[in-house]
């Protein structure tokens, strides 16, 4: 086989990053854009020794599990990998790569994770709709080759924007938002942030959304301290209707992090307010918050199910963002401590516990594997409640999983109950696996679809003490 070779290949599997996978004269190949069950002429793009790349030349014959890609950009724009997949199927992939993970990563026995009887794996909890749900969007902006002032998504692998106003994903005020931003620039005629050269203003923009509040706020990412006849930018932008916040951002290094350290308010409120049940909460530009409100409810509903709180446990809450989760367990806990790195996002958390009307949730700004052993081996002072030997911990690591310092202390501490809330299932696995191997037993996993159209899968796990 060599590069540019055509070659007909049936779509047996699909790899982590949504590719087909086909195998041909023993070797594996994978192929962006096709699905489960094609039947397609390949070309080879790239061929190594035992595997290789191919593109769809032609679709033979569609699988069953292929439906019209309802976004016309969706494969330049490369975000919505699964979109030409039933949304059926879409869960059924997510819950066997949950599956497969714990078995082959977390060395979990097929007969623990399937057993017909009280299993640890449950239904994936899937959407009814599965568009229109990201409460949250970030436009890079920049200009086309005629020098049009244009916004999107960059493609896979490149800062090369691909020009939409309107994600499926996201909320309907995004398109219109883009519109008024765009139509001030150019009636001021400021440009687009050049990556290249350094130069021009406005480099992305920001948009968070309510679900439930109906609130907008829009964050203005610009290489700058100031906005020219920013005036004519609120006139334009308060039309529409919900909007609450317009904040600047600024941004004047040449680096791909999209935002700076100063964001200050130039029109309405410095956050913006959005209820998970009925707890609300104040979002900031820079606050972390699940994007999907309509899973996270149900997310969060089964991470109480599975601390099961009776009302005087002791909680640690690790990554606790502006603290949705605490929030919730503190509601049924005696107490809950809760661990951040990001300043901002811990004076949102104690606002939030104050504006609800919760005093027995507490809040400290720091790294999770630095935090926790200050108290365990007393460096830090507990500030209510026994912190030292809490009932059950709740951890929401970023992607890379936990620290091995947070793990092996978690261990020491040895809480009756950890519920794992996890972005990827693999750094899932591999941390209940050192938590298992630390006396810990699979109790319950839940994979939970968060982002329909992508290949990104949330789970919930419980593990829970042998006491011997």
């Amino acid at each position: 086989m060599r590069k540019n070779d055509l070659f007909p290949l049936t779509i047996e599997d699909m790899a982590v990053g949504g590719e087909g996978i086909g195998h041909d004269q023993g070797m594996t190949f994978f192929v962006k854009g096709a699905v489960l069950g094609d039947q397609i002429m390949a070309r080879a793009t790239k061929v190594k020794k035992n595997y290789g790349y191919a593109r769809v030349e032609e679709i033979l014959l569609p699988s069953e599990n292929r439906v019209p890609e309802v976004c016309p950009i969706a494969r330049q724009c490369g975000g919505c990998q699964l979109q030409a997949l039933s949304y059926e199927k879409q869960k059924a992939w997510k819950e066997a790569r949950v599956r497969n993970d714990l078995i082959r990563i977390g060395g979990f026995a097929p007969e623990l994770v399937d057993r017909v009887v009280d299993r640890v794996m449950e239904p994936i909890l899937g959407m009814e709709k599965a568009f229109r749900y990201r409460n949250k969007a970030q436009f890079p902006l920049g200009e086309n080759r005629e020098g049009e002032i244009i916004s999107g998504f960059y493609a896979a692998r490149s800062h090369r924007i691909i020009p939409i106003d309107d994600c499926l994903l996201g909320a309907p005020e995004n398109e219109s938002i883009l519109k008024a931003v765009k139509d001030y620039m150019r009636a001021c005629r400021i440009r687009p942030y050049n990556e290249v050269t350094g130069r021009g203003l406005v480099r992305h923009v920001l948009i968070r959304k309510g679900f439930a509040s109906g609130q907008i706020m829009v964050c203005l990412i610009i290489n700058g301290r100031e906005l020219p006849r920013q005036q004519e930018l609120i006139d334009r932008l308060t039309k529409i209707v919900g909007m609450k916040s317009i904040c600047i951002n600024s941004n004047c290094k040449q680096s791909n992090v999209i935002m700076g350290d100063e964001t200050r308010c130039i029109w309405g409120q410095e956050s913006i307010t959005d209820y998970i049940g009925d707890i609300a909460f104040a979002i900031s530009p820079r606050s972390f918050y699940q994007v999907n409100p309509y899973q996270t409810a149900r997310l969060y509903e089964k991470a109480l199910e599975y601390a099961d709180l009776k009302g005087q446990e002791s909680v640690w809450d690790l990554y606790c963002g502006i603290g949705t989760i605490s929030l919730f367990l503190a509601r049924k806990a005696g107490q809950v401590y809760g661990v951040e790195i990001i300043p901002e996002a811990i004076e949102d958390a104690k606002a939030n516990a104050r504006r609800n009307g919760i005093e027995n949730a507490h809040f400290f700004v720091g790294k999770a594997e630095e935090i926790l052993p200050d108290f365990y081996e007393g460096r830090r002072d507990a500030v209510a409640g026994d912190a030292l030997h809490p009932d059950v911990i709740v951890v929401d690591p970023p992607r890379k999983g936990c620290d091995d310092i947070c793990l092996q202390t978690m261990l020491r501490m040895r809480p009756d109950r950890i519920v794992y809330v996890s972005c990827d299932p693999a750094t899932l696995a591999r941390d209940l696996k050192t938590l298992a191997e630390g006396g810990y037993s699979l109790q319950r996993v839940c994979p939970v679809d968060q982002f329909p159209q992508t290949t990104h899968v949330e789970c919930i796990a419980l593990i829970q003490r042998v006491k011997s």
